[in-house]
């Protein structure tokens, strides 16, 4: 054997030990997210008799649907999970189109303080919203919505990190192709709907979804906003649930599973144009 040819299998050798460890760690680091999710569904189908006695396993010995069907009957489920969706859907509509309209005038229309403008948009994004709670509870009451759903709709809705996002993946369509659009006569609203927006697609399902996925999880906001019982989205109900059946465990985990199915559902079909709006936008 030829010292190039020894160099060669060295090379190989080393190539399928590198991709078994890149393989391994992958499945552990899968393992230690996914188990919480795992340990979720197997109390949720597991027996109320064998969460109380103390012999749950990492496999149920048998699989019951009694904690699903407790927890629907006891509290209005199928109403919070209706205001869960109503709300996140009008949220997430009104955030795509701010943050396309905002992402494209930043990026191609250039007006005095444009920099500057963004920059202060930028900066919101280091305010928490612990320390803008008062105030945005002042502004809803003195406008009339305080316990409605535009009190967690309109302050929720059109974040800068949207704005930042869009304009990073608009920056990234060639200018040539919206100058030769504008050579043509088209005006920018024009080439907005018909240029940038049909190539936005990526970006659209990445705002759409980080927006609902903010919004579903959203606690702290409408916890202060909505205070009719029939008005609650699902993680305020998992509170009340919490409060109401402090021990039921399996209940508990049962109404958890239901708030996060639809975001897993939606993040495994929409998965392709998340990671490719995220690597076409420049966000590492």
């Amino acid at each position: 054997m030829t010292t190039q040819t020894q160099t060669q299998t060295q090379v190989h050798r080393t190539r399928r030990t590198g991709k078994a460890l890149r393989l391994a760690l992958a499945v552990v680091v899968s393992a230690v997210v996914l188990f919480p999710l795992y340990w979720m569904l197997v109390v949720a189908f597991s027996s109320r008799a064998e969460l109380l006695g103390g012999e749950l396993r990492l496999w149920p010995r048998s699989f019951t649907l009694d904690n699903f069907q407790r927890t629907l009957s006891s509290v209005p489920v199928v109403t919070w999970f209706g205001n869960s969706v109503a709300i996140a859907l009008v949220v997430s509509v009104i955030t795509v189109t701010v943050s396309l309209l905002g992402g494209y005038a930043f990026a191609h229309l250039k007006f005095r303080g444009s920099s500057i403008l963004f920059l202060v948009t930028l900066s919101t994004l280091m305010i928490p919203l612990q320390v803008i709670m008062v105030p945005l509870f002042k502004v809803v009451t003195t406008l009339g919505i305080y316990g409605s759903y535009w009190a967690v709709i309109l302050p929720t809705a059109a974040g800068a990190f949207g704005v930042f996002l869009a304009r990073q993946f608009i920056l990234a369509i060639p200018r040539d192709l919206l100058e030769a659009a504008r050579i043509d006569g088209a005006g920018n609203l024009r080439i907005f709907l018909q240029i940038v927006l049909p190539l936005c697609k990526p970006l659209v399902a990445v705002l759409f979804f980080m927006s609902l996925l903010q919004t579903w999880n959203d606690f702290a906001w409408p916890l202060i906003a909505l205070k009719a019982n029939q008005l609650f989205t699902l993680p305020i109900g998992l509170l009340y649930l919490q409060g109401q059946f402090g021990s039921d465990y399996g209940g508990t985990m049962a109404f958890a599973l239901l708030n996060v199915t639809p975001m897993v559902i939606l993040f495994l079909v929409f998965q392709r144009y998340f990671v490719q709006g995220f690597a076409r936008s420049g966000i590492r």
